[in-house]
């Protein structure tokens, strides 16, 4: 997961750069989380590595602040499963 900050992006600049997010060679997009009136970018790629990430951010021109290594994603469902199965939920 990787945290960009980039004040003022519009939304048609977005749509401008997709064409080459989605056909990166080196990690594939799969999701993102964005407010633009702050600025704020959270993405979900998979890659073999963060070095492949790196690089592929590099060839698009694509700033950011954090990436990091995500171990595990859990959904509402899957969690509600888990507290029933523990006993915290009925």
């Amino acid at each position: 997961m990787t945290i960009h900050r980039a004040p003022g992006l519009l939304r048609e600049q977005w749509a401008e750069n997709a064409p080459s997010v989605h056909a990166g060679e080196h990690a594939r997009f799969v999701q993102a989380h964005v407010n633009l009136g702050a600025g704020f970018i959270f993405t979900i790629y998979e890659a073999p590595s963060q070095d492949k990430l790196i690089e592929q951010f590099e060839e698009l021109g694509l700033p950011y602040e954090e990436i990091h290594e995500v171990q595990f994603s859990q959904s509402f469902a899957e969690m509600e499963q888990m507290l029933k199965q523990m006993g915290q939920l009925s």
